[in-house]
């Protein structure tokens, strides 16, 4: 049976929450409602949607080129690259149109194109505002991979430049369409298990100067770019509420090395929200690690790993968390085409990404300020859209 969101929210909320302290059956119920959730549609419309992927790195290769073969509502029709070389890989591969490869010089005439419904920009960070706003002005709905940009002015330009050509603008949250990071939403935003605090971090060592993620002027910054929003995300939508006030601390060990690149190795931060507080740490230079940890009245919810494509494991307080991995990038990019086909919000819209941005903005504030305590007074006010008002 299909359900419209509205109604899961409504109906079905009490009666999976009150299974869930009654433990594993809980977590069984949620895992297939959770499921039927994700692949509901509100439209009978049939049409599938085309993708141009804008930018063929690691992560257009490796998950969402794959990801847009499982969809749905859309589908693999343009792609956007500056090397020569990928054009005829990727047209074999996939059964692209020569007319559909584009590079970053005549991107704007996708605007000529009606076989691109959607352009994912998968760029280095400096150059997302660019391009997000060139895909507006030719008509292109957009998802931007996070981080929306590298400063809060870009982001609000970004935002503009959407509104202004009556496009939808959605940034690459691909956790909030995860249904094991979304039970644990329904855990905190619900204090199922009482009152809690949160730990969470995410790190990889990182150490190729030439890599773009280790370049200011390309990423914006380090870890906390990269990794650490994530943790940032984490512990707001376990929450549900807005941080009020943060500091922070860079922790960076190899200051020659990090120095030299002028971004941070290590950082680590603290969020204060109005029902509990958030550690949060990213590194570069750490081994692995990657987890959401709340500390509740009952014990600990635990989720680890939490940030990454799959393999994701965890446990409340009545037991190990037994909810299937799903493709993210299939069900955040299937969301999006039925956010356009039946012309409804996104759960996580450039509103979203500029919150954030804000917030990374005053975590390198307060680090660079030797932790001083910040306080988040303009802060917009944007949670997940489907949880609002729960």
């Amino acid at each position: 049976m299909i359900l419209k969101i509205q109604h899961f929210k409504i109906l079905e909320r009490k009666l999976f929450i009150k299974q869930l302290l009654a433990g594993s059956a809980g977590v069984t119920l949620f895992a297939s409602q959770m499921q039927m959730l994700q692949s509901c549609t509100t439209s009978d419309k049939t049409k599938k949607l085309g993708v141009a992927l804008v930018g063929l790195g690691s992560y257009s290769e490796n998950q969402l080129a794959p990801a847009l073969l499982e969809t749905k509502h859309s589908y693999l029709s343009a792609i956007v690259t500056g090397t020569i070389e990928k054009e005829e890989i990727w047209s074999n591969k996939y059964n692209i149109k020569k007319e559909n490869i584009y590079n970053y010089t005549n991107f704007d005439k996708i605007v000529n194109n009606d076989e691109i419904d959607i352009v994912y920009i998968v760029l280095p960070n400096s150059m997302h505002a660019e391009f997000t706003i060139r895909a507006a002005q030719a008509g292109k709905h957009v998802i931007c991979e996070k981080p929306m940009a590298t400063s809060v002015e870009d982001c609000q330009k970004m935002i503009a430049g959407c509104n202004k050509a009556n496009v939808k603008l959605s940034i690459g949250y691909r956790l909030h369409f995860d249904p094991i990071n979304g039970y644990l939403m329904e855990l905190g935003q619900n204090k199922v298990f009482g009152n809690m605090d949160v730990e969470a971090g995410f790190a990889v060592v990182k150490k190729n100067p030439d890599e773009w993620r280790l370049q200011k002027p390309l990423a914006g910054g380090g870890p906390l770019m990269d990794l650490g929003i994530y943790a940032l995300q984490a512990a707001i939508y376990m929450f549900g509420e807005l941080p009020t006030s943060l500091w922070a601390k860079n922790t960076t060990k190899d200051t020659t090395f990090f120095n030299k690149q002028n971004i941070e190795g290590s950082l680590e931060w603290e969020m204060t929200f109005p029902s509990g507080k958030a550690l949060c740490k990213t590194s570069y230079e750490e081994d692995f690690y990657c987890y959401i940890t709340a500390i509740t009245e009952k014990g600990e919810i635990e989720l680890n790993p939490s940030f990454t494509y799959g393999g994701l494991q965890g446990k409340t307080p009545n037991g190990p968390i037994e909810i299937e991995n799903v493709n993210q990038q299939a069900l955040q990019i299937d969301a999006f085409a039925l956010n356009i086909l039946n012309d409804t919000k996104s759960i996580v819209p450039g509103e979203m990404g500029l919150r954030d941005m804000y917030i990374i903005e005053k975590i390198y504030e307060s680090a660079n300020a030797s932790s001083k305590e910040v306080f988040l007074d303009e802060i917009p006010n944007i949670l997940d859209l489907r949880k609002r008002g729960n």
